[in-house]
């Protein structure tokens, strides 16, 4: 759910240039889309100042937010330092890197490469509106009840399920990508780029393409919150597994831009996605088989003297 809300806004934030821009024949947005765009961003800034204290929610059952000890920047610092030895996380390193390392091919040397302005805005809208589709598709996939003799182990199988789902998805795409790449270059530039009035029949491959590859990214970036997920009941925990997350990410995306801008062949860009995406499944399998179970226990700790969720949310309902 929280993938298709986020999904959403890449859906208006692709209406936006494709309208405002819909008769030009330039290259570039013109800055009315930039306009647009800043006074999203000022109104969601000031939306936010309406966000309720946590004291004040009271949740559908009745029960209210328990308030949570935070820890100090010191102690993050180091606890956030040894998930760089954790092998959990080192599992998970490569998947991180992957999930947002494609986006610098896909965005420049698919979308802008091979299509008009106001057709690269169109694109953006079926993009993000197939991830709202992929997000809402694989978290069904990795909800469903498998019928297992040995209820003990669904969790893991659920796992296995789902990164085998999006594995058969994603072998797809890429090899469909791969063919679609053998077409052109940087020394070969598509010529005149893809219209979605004016190209015809030419225009319906690419576009599915990049269809799919919203799709992709929704479904492979599920796959990893939901892995994170079930590796530990404690938020703490949690919220630095996810930390981790977004920073080798977000390293992943930068050295992806970095090779971009020297011209890397965009064959070989795709090739490095694709493995990069591809060696990132066996390792989640064993992160799943080794570390996801029914029942948490070890480092993951009730937030008040042990005492269960049920125990606490006993305390606070009317």
């Amino acid at each position: 759910m929280f993938w298709v809300i986020f999904s959403s806004g890449g859906v208006v934030g692709g209406l936006i240039p494709f309208s405002l821009n819909f008769h030009r024949a330039a290259d570039s947005v013109n800055d009315a889309t930039y306009i647009v765009f800043i006074v999203f961003m000022v109104a969601g800034t000031i939306l936010s100042i309406a966000i309720l204290p946590k004291n004040q929610l009271l949740r559908d059952d009745g029960s209210r937010c328990t308030s949570t000890a935070h820890s100090n920047p010191a102690t993050e610092a180091v606890e956030l330092l040894k998930l760089f030895t954790n092998w959990k996380m080192l599992l998970l390193a490569p998947a991180a890197c992957a999930s947002n390392f494609f986006y610098t091919y896909q965005f420049n040397n698919v979308n802008a490469a091979q299509f008009t302005t106001r057709t690269r805005g169109l694109n953006n809208v079926s993009y993000w509106g197939a991830q709202m589709v992929g997000s809402t598709a694989i978290g069904h996939v990795f909800d469903l009840d498998l019928g297992l003799k040995r209820p003990n182990n669904k969790r893991r199988h659920q796992g296995f399920l789902g990164i085998g789902t999006v594995f058969l998805v994603s072998t797809a795409i890429w090899a469909g990508g791969f063919a679609n790449q053998l077409n052109y270059s940087f020394a070969d530039m598509p010529q005149p780029k893809l219209d979605f009035m004016d190209s015809g029949p030419k225009f319906a491959g690419p576009f599915l393409l990049y269809f799919g590859y919203g799709l992709l990214d929704a479904i492979f970036q599920s796959m990893i919150y939901w892995v994170i997920g079930a590796l530990a009941d404690d938020s703490k925990v949690l919220s630095r597994y996810v930390g981790f997350y977004k920073g080798v990410q977000s390293a992943g995306a930068s050295l992806a831009w970095w090779l971009d801008a020297r011209r890397v062949p965009m064959m070989a860009q795709l090739v490095v996605n694709w493995a990069l995406s591809t060696a990132s499944f066996p390792l989640l399998v064993v992160l799943v088989a080794l570390a996801v179970k029914d029942e948490q226990k070890g480092e993951q700790k009730e937030e008040e003297n042990g005492k269960s969720i049920e125990e606490k949310a006993a305390r606070v309902v009317p």
